[in-house]
């Protein structure tokens, strides 16, 4: 049975008569979660969860027609049944769930197996077909446990401290920032930029709670931030607002700073491989765990990991998407938000870009 259809508007569910994540408009979006390569402008009505509702009316606009559901909470669209199940990649963030006639389509959107303390944690949902992402599915990708960044975290604000420096760590203001707050809770006081500090609003405002933060104006709070926590989005990494900070170090969070090769590595003193993304084991068990008879690989390392299923058995295929990678982005968001020194959002917070 054909239950979903890679089309250039997104992958289309035929007898649903939607679309998943889709990045052109359409009637009926499902929205897997609030990044904007996955939650586009422009679509009539959207679907999400209930945490990702306020998420999607400050990136795309309060005036949305959009409706929202709780995890395992089905409902049916065209005689398909849909439901949402964590997907641990960030706050609201699920797989979609699709069975129709008693065949099972998942579609996992972004997703990560570890707990992090802040998204609801990782479900698998057995299938007859998953479409997974596969950002890092490369075997030199595999990521320590969350415990063990934060005491690697932890370690640099003391040594930072030590040495009357201000940490600053840059992380992309939806799911990565959060998870750094909840990293460095306990080591001093947390400042946050405007981007992320409206994120956390919308956050808080559904009853997630998040650790003890304040949002920093750069014009006047600088004196405020002398041997504190301060996280700031990837587009400021080299700016003039970050130059203001006296006595600072910078440390990048991201998977890919496991590659000491990265483009961005020269431009900070620090790198952290901490990703919102399943690392090459959590990609591979997981494929495996589902039971899935067909696998559609997307965004990310197709190609090797694609092959490398077939290779063990499991039927798999690559699938061009136009979904990015928020890690690797240099900050752009499909919201017209811009950038300003006073605290609005980069004007690069997610594109589509590799």
């Amino acid at each position: 049975m054909k239950l979903v259809k890679f089309t250039n508007k997104g992958i289309y569910c035929i007898p649903g008569k939607f679309y998943l994540d889709p990045w052109r408009p359409v009637d009926l979006a499902v929205i897997s979660h609030g990044h904007g390569d996955h939650a586009k402008w422009g679509m009539k009505k959207y679907l999400c969860h209930h945490f990702t509702k306020p998420i999607l009316q400050i990136r795309i606009g309060p005036d949305i027609e959009v409706q929202s559901l709780g995890y395992n909470e089905p409902i049916v669209i065209n005689g398909v049944k849909v439901s949402f199940h964590p997907a641990g990649h960030i706050v609201g963030s699920c797989q979609i769930r699709m069975e129709y006639k008693g065949y099972v389509t998942v579609f996992s959107g972004d997703y990560k197996v570890q707990d992090d303390g802040i998204s609801t944690p990782f479900e698998l949902v057995k299938c007859n077909e998953f479409i997974t992402e596969s950002t890092f599915g490369l075997p030199i990708y595999n990521w320590l446990t969350p415990q063990q960044y934060s005491e690697q975290l932890g370690a640099w604000v003391e040594s930072n401290k030590s040495l009357g420096k201000t940490s600053v760590f840059i992380g992309y203001s939806l799911g990565k920032a959060q998870r750094i707050m909840k990293s460095v809770e306990g080591y001093g006081k947390i400042f946050v930029h405007g981007s992320i500090g409206r994120l956390n609003e919308a956050i808080e405002s559904v009853g997630v709670q998040l650790p003890d933060y304040e949002t920093v104006n750069f014009t006047e709070d600088i004196k405020k931030l002398n041997q504190e926590i301060v996280i700031v989005p990837p587009a400021l990494l080299d700016s003039n607002m970050i130059r203001k900070i006296p006595n600072r170090a910078t440390g990048i969070c991201s998977g890919w700073m496991q590659v000491r090769g990265s483009r961005r590595w020269r431009s900070a003193d620090a790198g952290f491989a901490i990703s919102d993304h399943a690392d090459w084991t959590g990609l591979l068990e997981t494929v495996k765990a589902t039971g899935a008879e067909q696998v559609h690989v997307t965004h990310g390392q197709i190609a090797v990991f694609s092959k490398y299923l077939n290779e063990i058995g499991i039927k798999a295929d690559e699938v061009t998407t136009k979904f990015g990678d928020e890690e690797e982005s240099s900050d752009t968001d499909s919201t017209k938000e811009k950038s300003t020194e006073n605290n609005s959002e980069p004007e690069s917070e997610n594109n589509d870009k590799k």
